[in-house]
């Protein structure tokens, strides 16, 4: 099987990449998912609307490659047997590591890389290096 390029993936993390770089260009803000949801749970009243379209336009842009029939994998299946209780604690685990990082993959990974930061470099080779060791262990031990 030859080697293709996964054209989707390429687009959307050059989007990615653009979107936070508009964000922090225009208004100064760092594109990370933890600090914009963050930021509505303590809100300021000047700081509101933007967190908002931005979360509503990742929320949207979902609905539309939903209903546009763009195929991707269910990735909601892969987990269906997965308990409530399981789902809960894995999701508190990363709100506890995205508190102790100081910020999520999206603002490390992506904007800290692009903004040569030392501690996002280090949170993303530690993150990284966390996600590796994970996918070894549950697919080869």
């Amino acid at each position: 099987m030859a080697f293709q390029i996964p054209w989707d993936a390429l687009l959307g993390g050059m989007l990615l990449g653009v979107s936070g770089l508009v964000l922090l260009a225009l208004n100064g803000r760092i594109a990370g998912i933890s600090g914009i949801v963050g930021g509505l749970l303590r809100p300021k009243e000047s700081d509101v609307s933007w967190r908002l379209l931005f979360i509503g336009g990742m929320v949207a842009a979902g609905i539309l490659a939903s209903i546009s029939g763009i195929s991707y994998p269910d990735f909601a299946a892969a987990n269906a047997d997965s308990s409530p209780f399981f789902i809960v604690a894995a999701g508190l685990l990363v709100g506890i590591g995205t508190k102790l990082a100081n910020g999520c993959t999206s603002g490390h990974g992506i904007c800290g890389m692009g903004r040569l930061s030392k501690r996002s470099m280090a949170a993303t080779l530690t993150f990284m290096t966390a996600a590796f060791i994970t996918v070894f262990i549950r697919l080869h031990l």
